[in-house]
C-alpha cells in the first residue's frame, strides 16, 4: 500500500473508532471522509437536554504528503492514536499550533 493510501485508511479507521463510541443524550455522530480533497472530520450534533450541540470533534487533512490535524477535541489525542496505528511523528503536523510552536513538538513543522 502506498503512503497516501495508508494515510487515508489509518485516518478513517481512527475517526471511525471515535464515531463508534456511545454518545450522551440525543447526539448524532457524522463522519466526513472526502478522499477527493483528502478532508476528514468527525462531527457531533443534536441535543443534550435543552442545549443544542453542534461541532467538530476531529478535523484532519492530508496536504503536501503530511497529515495535518487542524482540530482535536478528543481526550486522548488523535495524533497519538495515529502514531499508535503506525504513522510516524514526522508525518503528522499539529495544525492548531503556530509554525513557531510546532518546532518544539515531537511532530512535523509543516
Amino acid at each position: 500500500m502506498d503512503r497516501l493510501a495508508e494515510f487515508r485508511s489509518t485516518i478513517k479507521r481512527v475517526i471511525q473508532d471515535y464515531a463508534n463510541k456511545p454518545s450522551v443524550g440525543d447526539i448524532q455522530v457524522e463522519t466526513v471522509f472526502d478522499e477527493n480533497s483528502d478532508h476528514y472530520e468527525l462531527l457531533y450534533f443534536g441535543w443534550q437536554g435543552h442545549k443544542r450541540i453542534h461541532g467538530t470533534v476531529i478535523h484532519i487533512d492530508i496536504r503536501d504528503g503530511k497529515i495535518w490535524i487542524h482540530f482535536d477535541g478528543t481526550e486522548s489525542g488523535v495524533a497519538e492514536d495515529l502514531v499508535a496505528a503506525g504513522i510516524p511523528h514526522d508525518h503528522i503536523v499539529l495544525g492548531w499550533h503556530s509554525p513557531e510552536l510546532r518546532k518544539h513538538t515531537a511532530y512535523a513543522v509543516g
